[in-house]
């Protein structure tokens, strides 16, 4: 396939006005050859009318009788007078066309047929100077007293005026020649002069690259010109991108509190839970500071409690630290979102299935900050869709693309205005959501793809985000939710009921601490 040579303006222009000039030279010059041969063909006329119509006269009784030496001796005093003006050859042939007479009777021999000599030949009134050939012959009636007695063919030089016309074309070639050169480099330097300042401009554009940069005033041209407009125009382009962007910027920081904001509600009941146990534990110890397994046991309940307070903080911290935006993705932070997340499924009693199957080294090759992100809107969303009793899953793998970050929901899917906010790039109406959007912009950086299908009662939202080498990318994959002993114990709440000397706390017994602390009660009982 050819590909097109583009050239830059400063080229095309002068190419065109070259281009324009070689055809107004062919049309000039068209008309200049065609004015020059209309004259000679003039005067060629005249010439060639004078001659027959001399001729005419005085050959007129000579034919008639077919006297051959009378007409051989006008014809060599007529070839005598006309020395030097173009007079070839001249033959006389009667009404039948046989030759009576000729200049030179080596050519045209008396009795001979015309006819050979005057192919080719021109009426006197309808001469034409075509070709290269240097010899016009010219043919016309004799015509003596109303009668038409034979015909007389003349052959005339031409070479000059075909010499003529040569030197004409060659000078209109020059001189064409030289005026498009002188215009092209005239206009060649004249538009480039011009355009310099655009020039300027695409050369401040490729430097500054994705951040436009506004152009010194000392660079924009003087005057209210179209170039100085534009260099304007460029400038407050300029101040509006930056001032997008930095708008941008703190929608999605925004965003990231936002996201954080809507587990707020989760969050508290998921570390209030674990207080009341852990004031009684407190107050046992307090109480029963002699019995050392009750204080062992409740010693055993305050460290496994506070832990998973510790826990909950630092994934709350670990969501919104602004040191992590270059750090690489690991999976302890899937850890941290599903610790952050599951207290809202739980809230809401939505079923989460949540899979993370991908090596460290896969995920390593990505940025935390953004991932995180990403994972986290897509959840709220999926969750808010869901509605409560619903479900929710989450499943991240390793693809031939690279890593697969999966979302679906049991809720009715995306609405058209939704889809557009995360698949395109139409702009967000006022008073819409931005955390699809921001999904977008994030995956999009990321140079990563988003997908979304409704199938049968679920509709997934599927990211796609290139890892360079994930196909050799060996080892084993890391299960969320077993980083730490108590993840697994800790992912479910139980409210408490009451503290003091007389009162009772209870915890579900899938938290590990259960058990323990409801022996303590009974021993509080007994006693």
């Amino acid at each position: 396939m050819i590909r097109r040579i583009r050239l830059p303006l400063s080229l095309r222009v002068p190419l065109i006005a070259a281009g324009m000039m070689v055809l107004v030279g062919i049309v000039a010059s068209q008309q200049v050859m065609a004015a020059l041969g209309s004259v000679q063909e003039e005067r060629l006329r005249e010439l060639a009318r004078l001659h027959v119509d001399g001729l005419t006269v005085a050959l007129g009784p000579a034919v008639l009788r077919r006297d051959v030496w009378e007409v051989f001796d006008t014809l060599d005093r007529a070839k005598q007078a006309m020395a030097g003006q173009r007079l070839v050859l001249t033959v006389v042939a009667d009404e039948e066309g046989r030759v009576i007479a000729a200049s030179d009777p080596l050519r045209a021999s008396v009795d001979s047929l015309i006819e050979p000599l005057g192919r080719g030949a021109q009426p006197v009134e309808a001469i034409r100077l075509t070709g290269e050939d240097p010899h016009v012959r010219v043919v016309s009636d004799l015509v003596f007293q109303g009668r038409t007695v034979g015909r007389i063919l003349s052959e005339l030089d031409v070479a000059d005026l075909v010499a003529e016309r040569h030197r004409v074309l060659l000078w209109l070639l020059a001189g064409n020649a030289a005026a498009t050169l002188v215009l092209a480099v005239g206009g060649y330097l004249a538009v480039r002069r011009m355009l310099r300042p655009v020039a300027d401009l695409a050369a401040h554009m490729d430097r500054v690259g994705g951040a436009p940069e506004a152009i010194p005033a000392h660079r924009i041209p003087e005057g209210d010109t179209e170039l100085a407009r534009l260099f304007q125009t460029f400038n407050t382009m300029t101040g509006a991108a930056a001032a997008k962007a930095e708008a941008e910027r703190r929608l999605a920081e925004r965003e990231r509190f936002v996201s954080l904001g809507r587990l707020s509600s989760s969050l508290a009941h998921e570390i209030n839970n674990p207080l009341g146990g852990l004031l009684n534990a407190a107050d046992t110890i307090r109480t029963y500071a002699d019995r050392p397994d009750v204080v062992r046991d409740s010693v055993d309940l305050l460290d496994r409690g506070l832990r998973h307070l510790r826990d909950v903080a630092r994934a709350t911290l670990e969501q919104n630290r602004l040191d992590r935006q270059g750090l690489p993705l690991r999976p302890e932070d899937f850890d941290d979102l599903k610790l952050l997340f599951a207290p809202e499924t739980a809230r809401l009693r939505q079923a989460l299935t949540w899979q993370v199957d991908a090596p460290a080294r896969t995920l390593a090759a990505l940025p935390a900050a953004p991932v995180r992100q990403v994972a986290l809107n897509l959840l709220l969303n999926a969750s808010t869709a869901a509605a409560e009793g619903g479900s929710v899953d989450c499943t991240v793998s390793l693809c031939p693309e690279g890593l697969c970050l999966a979302v679906s929901d049991s809720g009715p899917g995306l609405s058209t205005d939704a889809q557009r906010r995360l698949l395109s790039d139409e702009a967000v109406p006022p008073g819409a959501g931005v955390g699809l959007r921001l999904v977008r912009d994030l995956v999009r950086g990321l140079d990563g793809r988003i997908d979304y299908a409704r199938m049968a009662d679920r509709c997934t939202v599927q990211v796609l985000l290139p890892v360079s080498g994930a196909r050799h990318v060996k080892g084993p994959p890391h299960r969320a939710g077993r980083r730490r002993r108590d993840h697994g114990r800790l992912n479910r709440t139980a409210p408490a009921i009451g503290r003091g000397a007389g009162g009772l706390a209870e915890a579900d017994a899938t938290r590990g601490w259960g058990p323990a602390h409801a022996t303590r009660t009974d021993r509080r009982r007994s006693l």
